[in-house]
């Protein structure tokens, strides 16, 4: 392997092996080959193996050689460069055994510096992984080992997270080159061990996998003082001279302690990111188009809108306010072939009723005072498009008749024309009406109604809609923690259970409004019911399970009997028993202080 023999000032000599295709040199840590001297540059030059042999390329500044400065040397056996102070000497032969001859250990005050520049790199990056990488290869640097492994224990057993050689280079094999008796004991003690020379060591001496190996001196430390351990960490070399010794083993203590923290931040990544995918796996599930839900009233809506869509037939929503009925109308028009065109929007109730008509229909010039120019209504300007009329049930009798004539003639006159001019829409309708009352009212034109409610879509309000409230808030939440940079990360029990008891009479846009204002003015991680000014809901007491039994049979007595008018034996043959069962159960309510229920002894004879 070919390498370089470093002087640095004080005369040190070290070999720095070649093992990388390209490989860098200078000062700051993150180099592959790190040099001590404090007049090298940062980034000093980097080594290129070429297919006809090394080509050494200045970095930060010039290096010299034989007196000359250069940005760039063919290196060939006995090349001499030099770098600030320190004499790089280049060989294509094999670098010796570094068994041979052992490099010092650095002194206290180039371990304190190593260690605080560590430290720093800690504050600085995010990389849970890289960072424990370039912890191994400190610990390596520092205790003069050939290899160091980080492994975290897991169910399974002990799993390789990190492991890297002297060349700071990732070991591959790593878990197959550990043995197996040091790691259980560490672990089964959760104590750190020095074994100075395993192969001669009378009690790891017989393991199979010192002798396989032929491990010389090996450092386990465990990550945590708790049995077990989070992890171990691993440092073994293959050297009989020079091994480890107590003051490695206060290094590698050291190197454990951060490294254990490393590792339960790594740990903790792991499982927020498995969240994270969870989230949004469940969010791709409960998800359509740019709606979230998926209890039973939303899938059913969902399946109408799949089979309105490609149709263009009118299609009337029916919902409580806030439930989303304008997402449902542009879900609507973005899967129908009307899709490349526009989607307008109007809120009849919004909108003065003087300047209604010229808002659908349009004016021309002069057809009122102000008109100074003729200007079109949402019905052109949604022409080749889909028109959203939003609370139409809050439209005048009068503009019912204009807006029957318009959607069933697909014309438009403007206000202060005689002339028609045709338009070619979909019209979808909402209300938080009932347009049905309204009709038998006579407040909304019956003709109008059925022209609209060609197909009648009804939105559940949140209320009705189960744990689609916890999907959303968790959605809204995320949402306004990363507009407003809030510390709120996600909802107590206690609100979750406040949330789901709500009647929510604003639906997802109270909701939503709740979540906003929370958001803002949170002051720790998790959003209580006070943060949402919610009620904390009570919670019902807790029935043994003869008794909750008992309850749902009287429940559900009680509805048959209602559904039968009160008639027990018609009740009693709809539940499949005895009459006399149901008898006996009503005595036993009533003689117990409970509500009669429904039926009474007057009851019981058939009917028709």
């Amino acid at each position: 392997m070919p390498h370089l023999l470093s002087v640095d000032p004080g005369g040190q000599t070290r070999i720095l092996p070649l093992v990388k295709r390209v490989t860098s040199l200078g000062r700051h840590p993150d180099n592959d080959l790190r040099l001590e001297d404090p007049a090298v540059p940062e980034h000093a030059l980097t080594l290129l193996r070429e297919d006809d042999g090394w080509r050494a390329g200045a970095v930060d500044s010039p290096f010299w050689v034989e007196g000359k400065a250069r940005d760039a040397q063919v290196l060939a056996e006995g090349t001499r460069l030099r770098v600030g102070n320190t004499e790089l000497t280049f060989s294509a032969a094999p670098a010796p055994r570094p068994a041979a001859a052992p490099a010092a250990r650095p002194d206290a005050s180039s371990v304190l510096r190593r260690l605080i520049d560590f430290s720093a790199k800690l504050l600085q990056s995010r990389d849970a992984d890289a960072l424990l990488e370039a912890l191994l290869d400190e610990a390596v640097a520092l205790t003069g080992a050939d290899r160091a492994v980080l492994l975290v224990n897991q169910e399974s057993g002990l799993q390789v997270r990190a492991a890297r050689n002297v060349s700071r280079e990732t070991l591959t094999d790593a878990r197959h080159r550990l043995s197996d008796t040091i790691l259980a004991k560490v672990v089964a003690t959760c104590q750190p061990l020095l074994v100075q020379n395993a192969v001669a060591d009378p009690e790891f001496s017989a393991s199979a996998s010192v002798i396989d190996l032929q491990l010389s001196s090996v450092l386990c430390v465990p990550l945590g003082d708790q049995p077990p351990p989070i992890g171990v960490l691993y440092l073994g070399t293959d050297r009989f001279r020079g091994g480890f010794d107590g003051e490695a083993l206060e290094l590698t203590t050291i190197f454990a302690a951060q490294a254990g923290l490393l590792l339960r931040n790594a740990l903790l990544l792991d499982e927020l990111r498995l969240d994270v995918r969870e989230l949004q796996d469940q969010l791709a599930h409960e998800r359509y188009g740019s709606l979230l839900g998926a209890c039973e009233g939303m899938r059913d809506v969902y399946r109408q809108v799949d089979k309105v869509a490609p149709t263009d037939i009118t299609v009337l929503l029916e919902g409580e306010t806030g439930t989303g009925k304008e997402l449902i109308a542009r879900e609507i028009h973005r899967r129908s072939p009307r899709a490349e065109g526009p989607f307008v929007t109007l809120n009849c109730g919004a909108v003065p009723e003087t300047l209604l008509e010229t808002e659908l229909f349009g004016h021309a010039r002069g057809a009122f005072t102000g008109a100074v120019a003729s200007r079109p209504g949402r019905f052109q300007a949604a022409s080749g498009g889909t028109l959203f009329l939003d609370e139409v049930g809050e439209m005048t009798p009068g503009l019912q008749v204009k807006l029957l004539r318009a959607v069933d003639e697909n014309q438009v006159t403007r206000v202060g024309e005689t002339r028609p001019e045709p338009v070619d829409i979909r019209v979808v309708a909402a209300t938080h009406r009932v347009l049905e009352e309204e009709v038998k009212k006579g407040s909304f034109r019956e003709d109008l109604y059925y022209r609209l409610n060609t197909l009648r879509v009804r939105l559940p309000p949140l209320r009705e809609r189960g744990d689609d409230v916890l999907v959303l808030a968790r959605y809204y939440l995320g949402l306004f923690t990363a507009e407003y940079g809030s510390r709120a990360r996600g909802f107590s029990p206690r609100a979750q259970s406040a949330m789901r008891k709500h009647p929510w009479p604003g639906n997802v846009r109270e909701l939503k409004n709740r979540i906003q204002r929370a958001v803002v003015l949170a002051e720790r991680a998790l959003l209580g019911p006070e943060d949402l000014e919610l009620a904390e809901a009570e919670l019902a007491p807790v029935l043994t399970l003869a008794q909750a039994k008992e309850e749902f049979q009287r429940r559900y007595i009680e509805q048959i009997l209602a559904r039968n008018g009160g008639n027990r034996t018609r009740a009693a043959r709809d539940l499949g028993v005895d009459p006399r069962t149901v008898f006996r159960f009503l005595e036993k309510v009533e003689a117990g202080g409970g509500k009669e229920g429904p039926g009474s002894p007057s009851s019981d004879e058939e009917s028709g």
